[in-house]
């Protein structure tokens, strides 16, 4: 059976889970295939070539405040515990369009009376281009934090940092565990990007398949709305 196989023998919806690496985007289906493409459309199209696709999951803010914090990212760190720091503030939609880091920096105290950090800034085009694809998206996309995932597929808070060797064989064996048996091989996706990002967007495909199940929760329960279009809440 297939990792999305029910328990009842029914297959469930093909999904995928999505997470942005250096070079680009990596995909991993619930079918344990992994894709790559150097903007998020052409992975969707690939992927699509291949058979239907019902849930994208993404690790990416889906959903910009105009001002002050998203409730999603709250909620997140308290999930994480001490992993907090992975989960970085969504910056408010005026300090993505800044020019300069030192911009984005002086709208975002201006809206919210905090900074923007050179990792959000540096993801500005990734989220931009998602915000734009997300819209007409006919499958249902939503919003993952991997490090809620894993929390939440381990049952407690993990104590290795992603980027170390022990934190990686902990969540390969945590997704082993959950049916998602990496295979070694996943050709460019493999190739281009990092273990970490692999496995990231594993975890993603995970929620992803709990969403198609219909059993995945939101936080917050009720997702916000900020009025650009989308609902802003992080999946588990």
């Amino acid at each position: 059976m297939s990792p999305l196989t029910s328990r009842l023998g029914v297959e469930s919806p093909r999904v995928v889970g999505i997470d942005a690496c250096k070079k680009g985007w990596i995909g991993v289906t619930s079918d344990l295939r992994g894709y790559f493409g150097t903007n998020i459309i052409e992975v969707i199209a690939v992927i699509l070539d291949e058979g239907d696709l019902d849930v994208v999951a993404i690790d990416i803010p889906i959903g910009l405040p105009v001002t002050g914090s998203r409730q999603a990212d709250t909620r997140a760190r308290k999930l994480v515990g001490g992993r907090a720091s992975s989960v970085f503030s969504t910056p408010v939609r005026a300090a993505l369009g800044a020019s300069s880091h030192a911009e984005a920096t002086a709208i975002s105290v201006q809206s919210t009376g905090k900074g923007i950090s050179q990792q959000a800034y540096a993801l500005r085009k990734k989220i931009m281009e998602v915000d734009s694809w997300a819209r007409t998206a006919s499958q249902h996309v939503i919003e993952v934090h991997p490090e809620v995932c894993f929390a939440v597929m381990n049952g407690e808070v993990l104590r290795h940092p992603k980027s170390s060797w022990a934190g990686s064989e902990q969540r390969r064996r945590i997704l082993a565990k959950s049916g998602f048996c990496i295979p070694s091989h996943l050709g460019a996706a493999g190739e281009l990007a990092a273990p970490d990002d692999v496995l990231d967007a594993a975890a993603a495909a995970w929620t992803a398949a709990r969403f198609a199940q219909g059993i995945a929760v939101s936080h917050p329960a009720t997702p916000e709305s900020f009025g650009d279009g989308h609902k802003a809440a992080i999946w588990v």
